[in-house]
């Protein structure tokens, strides 16, 4: 069973992300990586719309941390800084 931060609510409403769409990402993803926040996985699936994007989906264990619309191509890099609110919901 999944849970949801209260950050991930934010994010995919904001991108218009549903539920159902992060879970397609974290079941069919195209790359995966390292998360920002510690212990955390990032999983990418792009678009098939006609401007190129992505939606990217951080978790940790069952809970989803984040969930966003990357415009473009996504560069493959290492961690990012993570703010301190989003880490403290991890705690």
């Amino acid at each position: 069973m999944l849970t949801w931060t209260n950050h991930s609510k934010r994010k995919m409403k904001y991108y218009r992300l549903s539920e159902s769409r992060v879970k397609r990402v974290l079941n069919n993803y195209k790359r995966k990586e390292v998360g920002i926040a510690p212990g955390t996985v990032a999983v990418m699936q792009p678009t098939n719309s006609k401007h190129t994007s992505e939606i990217w989906v951080m978790y940790q264990k069952n809970k989803i941390i984040t969930a966003w619309r990357y415009p473009g191509k996504s560069p493959i890099r290492g961690p990012l800084p993570i703010p301190e609110e989003i880490l403290q919901e991890l705690e």
